[in-house]
């Protein structure tokens, strides 16, 4: 199983996949060197979506997870007309969710620009959003948080809350996670809520789809398999696998 992201964020949806799944062989990919992905051009997105997917179809995964929600707006449509004959999961907002969830008829959602300019995010908003108002942040600084280990602390707690308290004023009641970095900060999350909203976490939910895929087409791995876990992250001098 391949999974890549433009760094750290996406290893919560690993995470996730390996507690429902623990005999399937994982590869991850942080493409740090390149990170963020937000604020980057939908063409470079989709030729570092292009040069993830080939590196680990290159090391034989048979399917590929885009954990990353920017990189699921910009390239999953290119990525699977390249190889049709590979099954690939990809992340949107959990909007619909939120929206039947919410008793204030409030949403808020968190994600970086990059998925908000999406075709996914657009289409899921008109779909299961009539209802309710969705008030829209970029909150790209929460991806530089993570990426740099600092997710407690005065000054992360500072950033977070500065995205929030607007949101929370607006009278959300339920916070979307638009990106898979951002559940790396739910603690902290959680405590500038205190109880005024929930969030909504993908991570589970895209785990339990990469396992319907896989059971829909006979590829889980064996009971008895015994599964090896491999770790790269770009950098300065090009990726290692670990």
């Amino acid at each position: 199983m391949g999974f890549f992201d433009s760094g750290l964020g996406g290893l919560c949806i690993l995470d996730a996949f390996r507690r429902m799944c623990p005999g399937e062989s994982t590869i991850y990919i942080a493409d740090s060197a390149n990170c963020p992905y937000g604020n980057r051009p939908p063409e470079e997105i989709v030729r570092l979506s292009v040069a993830n997917t080939e590196r680990l179809l290159g090391e034989g995964c048979k399917m590929v997870v885009v954990a990353c929600n920017t990189a699921t707006a910009a390239a999953i449509d290119v990525l699977r007309a390249k190889w049709p004959e590979v099954p690939f999961v990809g992340l949107e907002p959990a909007v619909k969710p939120a929206a039947l969830k919410s008793r204030t008829g409030v949403v808020g959602v968190l994600a970086t620009a990059g998925t908000f300019g999406g075709r996914l995010y657009r289409e899921t908003k008109a779909k299961f959003a009539k209802d309710v108002t969705v008030v829209a942040t970029v909150a790209d600084e929460f991806v530089d948080l993570v990426e740099r280990g600092e997710t407690s602390g005065p000054d992360a707690e500072r950033t977070v809350r500065a995205k929030l308290e607007p949101l929370l004023a607006a009278g959300c009641d339920m916070l979307v996670l638009g990106c898979t970095h951002f559940p790396h900060l739910k603690p902290l999350m959680e405590k500038v809520a205190d109880g005024r909203a929930a969030l909504v976490d993908p991570s589970d939910a895209v785990a339990r789809q990469a396992r319907r895929v896989l059971s829909a087409r006979g590829m889980l791995a064996p009971g008895a398999s015994e599964p090896f876990h491999r770790f790269a992250r770009t950098g300065a001098s090009g990726a290692n696998m670990v």
